[in-house]
């Protein structure tokens, strides 16, 4: 068959959708500046899609810093690969404090979350090495394990007996291949807003001998003490080999970082083939990415008003019945019942009626007959906004209930 035509018949499980849900349930257009309430088709809407954790997309510093390094260095220096014509002296002073602020020896930084998490695992291994993931792990690990060329085995989400018994497996592999093992997780898993259990997986390290790599996208600003991430809410930062983050979390930014030991970090800096054939990250990207790690280091209020919203959104979902799973991470997934024409007329419902924009999750993503509604608390948010949402959703489910949802289609 031709590869168009295969295409044309089958647009994959999200692309069935397309005719109906473009525009509006998948790919919407929110507008205005980036706060809790934002346009969505001319409308005001209370919205909780945004990885705007520290609310730090619209701080009058961070904008200013954005701007001002935008007109002294355009979006076009520094020209080429870091490797070739690429680097500055910004580049490196953030690759230093960030690797200060983490605890770890270097840093190396990236120009994307997705395409690094990819192009680190690809760097790390050889096809003589074995890798052991938890099921839930992100798509870009997911994505790199695929481009592994030697085996790679699963464990249950956060089950450390499963993780016992792969790497009994994993042991008993590279005794034959002379490999290594690389063990793979979340700190803060983006759906379900669970924390890894990254102390069970470095308490292994006790009895078998791996190098642990970990995707703390959802935890960096978040977690810890100091907001330097799940490693270090756990008290485990130093069992981290290498410890990964984004800037399009809690930053509220383009990039992404990965520290570790500098023999490591170095080899990676010249290894990393999405790094070393691609543009570096702009100028602006950079100084303001500094701005935003000085905001994070200096003013603690900004993760105590994000919690202050989280608990009082978590658990007044909690005192009126809802199923927000096993979330202990500012990440609120609300679980409801129900299939993709509910979820569709119900999502209508909330936007259109309540003036409630979340991101509505289903089938392949979450099992068929759940509908996940996913919060992203801010520290901008209010508790007025956490009251009229859990108001809006005792709404909606209610309906949900009574069957309303289910006797006809949305339509935008």
């Amino acid at each position: 068959m031709d590869i168009f035509e295969r295409i044309a018949a089958n647009r994959g499980p999200l692309g069935s959708h397309s005719h109906y849900a473009h525009g509006y349930f998948t790919f919407p257009k929110l507008e205005g500046e980036i706060k809790p309430r934002m346009i969505f088709r001319g409308k005001e809407v209370l919205t909780w899609s945004l990885n705007n954790y520290l609310g730090l997309a619209n701080h009058p510093e961070v904008r200013k810093a954005d701007a001002d390094a935008a007109a002294e260095f355009g979006m076009a220096l520094p020209m080429g690969a870091r490797i070739m014509s690429g680097n500055s002296n910004y580049h490196e002073q953030l690759e230093s404090e960030l690797a200060d602020f983490i605890k770890k020896e270097d840093v190396l930084l990236l120009n994307f979350g997705y395409q690094g998490v990819v192009s680190i695992i690809d760097a790390l291994v050889s096809r003589h090495d074995v890798i052991v993931y938890d099921a839930e792990s992100h798509a870009c690990i997911i994505d790199g394990v695929r481009l592994h060329q030697g085996k790679r085995f699963v464990f249950p989400h956060n089950d450390m007996a499963g993780l016992e018994k792969q790497l009994e497996r994993a042991t008993k592999l590279v005794q034959e291949t002379g490999g290594g093992i690389l063990v793979i997780t979340e700190g803060a898993f983006g759906m379900s807003g669970n924390q890894g259990n990254l102390r069970g997986v470095v308490a292994l390290k006790e009895k078998f001998n791996f190098r642990l790599f970990v995707d703390d996208a959802h935890g960096f600003g978040t977690m810890g003490a100091t907001g330097a991430g799940t490693g270090e809410e756990q008290g485990v930062q130093d069992g981290i080999d290498l410890y990964f983050s984004t800037f399009a979390k809690s930053m509220a930014s383009i990039g992404a970082f990965v520290g570790g030991p500098e023999p490591v970090i170095e080899y990676l800096r010249y290894n990393m083939r999405s790094q070393i054939f691609a543009k570096s990250l702009p100028m602006p990207l950079v100084v303001g990415a500094l701005k935003r790690l000085e905001l994070l280091r200096t003013k603690p209020e900004l993760k105590e008003n994000l919690w202050t919203i989280v608990r009082a959104l978590q658990s007044g979902l909690r005192e009126k019945g809802f199923n927000i799973g096993t979330t202990t991470t500012p990440v609120t997934p609300v679980l409801l019942n129900g299939e993709i024409p509910d979820a569709t007329q119900l999502t209508f419902d909330l936007r259109e009626n309540y003036g409630i924009f979340c991101s509505i999750v289903v089938y392949p993503v979450v099992p068929k007959g759940v509908i996940m509604l996913r919060l992203i608390p801010t520290a901008v948010h209010t508790l007025d906004d956490v009251n009229q949402t859990i108001a809006a959703f005792e709404a909606i489910a209610a309906k949900l209930d009574k069957g309303l949802y289910s006797k006809q289609p949305a339509t935008a």
